[in-house]
């Protein structure tokens, strides 16, 4: 058997579908907010609400965050419990909406001046992007996405998470393609077709 290496198909949608949240998603202007004028946060593990002083900690930053760039937070259902359980009020600073649909998430991330999050996913999309990423963790599965300057670590239980945010405002990491061209979905084909 053989290895082939194609790429990751994630990115392959990322691409696809990034082009048909532009021509489809009205949330930047719904929300009446710019393309690299304000932050996007999405909080949802389980490290990061089920504990009131962790999640207070990170609402508190991105408050502070917020009185120098609007942040825009989807409220995760787990964290909207979690934070009305604790008894959390929501900042005034930061901009609290529904959760949104895919193509409006894409089209917030894609805008965005830097996204917070302690979300996989939303970690690679940030990268498939060109946005730069600060993950609410203590780690990543996707190291390479940090020694690539795209993505740091800031943990809840340390200081500097607001810091970390605004310093990551304009910063772009190094050019390598760690999950290929964008073509991975082709390559697949032509592998199968070949080996046929």
């Amino acid at each position: 058997q053989m290895i082939e290496n194609v790429g990751d198909v994630m990115q392959d949608a990322a691409i696809y579908y990034s082009e048909m949240a532009r021509q489809k998603s009205t949330v930047l202007d719904r929300l009446s907010v710019k393309k690299g004028e304000y932050i996007l946060a999405t909080v949802h593990r389980a490290e990061n609400t089920d504990h009131p002083e962790v999640l207070r900690t990170v609402f508190n930053a991105l408050a502070e965050a917020g009185r120098e760039m609007p942040v825009v937070l989807p409220l995760h259902p787990r964290t909207a419990a979690r934070l009305k359980e604790f008894g959390i009020k929501l900042p005034e600073e930061i901009k609290v909406i529904e959760p949104v649909g895919y193509l409006d998430m894409v089209m917030l991330e894609r805008n965005a001046a830097v996204i917070a999050t302690d979300s996989g996913g939303v970690q690679k999309e940030a990268y498939f992007h060109g946005v730069p990423c600060v993950t609410l963790r203590e780690e990543t599965e996707w190291t390479e996405l940090v020694k690539l300057g795209w993505n740091r670590l800031s943990p809840p239980g340390e200081d500097g998470i607001a810091q970390s945010l605004l310093n990551a405002v304009g910063s772009i990491g190094h050019s390598a393609k760690p999950y290929g061209g964008g073509d991975a979905g082709n390559k697949i084909v032509d592998v199968i077709v070949a080996k046929s």
